[in-house]
């Protein structure tokens, strides 16, 4: 390993771990309400998807997940509007809630969550820098957002912690349910 690489590879098993538990509780709190989860995401690229799957009964609440990295996938099949890109881009509060609107809707989940970022190393501007991230959270009809302003600490440390962070979010507002 070269000079630092152990204090990340340390840090990345840290998340790793941190997520699967986040996961485990997540499905445990669907499972507690009865509720489905779908997935719409762009910068963690299916990452929470496979977060929730790994933990084993995940099949009784995760219904599917769609990766829209591409603006035409995210128009296409999660029905985000071409107004809604145009005018705030695909990293923006509008465009989440309008993912997880749709994924919600193509799934028939109770639950969905939606995440579109800049996760880096290029790609940021001065309005929107590398670690801007945008999550939305759908529970039976209502939508949370929330802006994560990430410090920029690599591309895979960013969509590790947008990962973590969009599941720790869901289920605390499943907690107070």
């Amino acid at each position: 390993m070269q000079h630092g690489q152990a204090g990340i590879y340390a840090y990345r098993h840290l998340i790793d771990m941190s997520v699967y538990e986040l996961a485990r509780k997540v499905n445990d709190a669907l499972c507690e309400n009865g509720f489905t989860l779908s997935t719409a995401e762009s910068c963690t690229g299916g990452g929470i998807a496979a977060a929730i799957t790994s933990v084993p009964g995940s099949s009784s609440v995760f219904k599917g997940g769609v990766v829209a990295y591409a603006n035409e996938v995210k128009n296409g099949v999660l029905s985000v509007t071409p107004e809604a890109l145009r005018e705030h881009g695909a990293v923006s509060e509008a465009v989440v809630c309008e993912m997880v609107c749709g994924v919600a809707r193509l799934m028939q989940t109770d639950c969905a969550v939606a995440t579109s970022g800049i996760a880096g190393p290029s790609g940021g501007t001065p309005e929107k820098p590398v670690g801007t991230v945008w999550v939305a959270i759908y529970i039976k009809g209502i939508i949370k957002t929330y802006l994560l302003t990430l410090d920029d600490c690599g591309r895979t440390v960013n969509i590790q912690t947008t990962i973590a962070e969009t599941l720790r979010l869901l289920y605390a507002l499943l907690r107070e349910l």
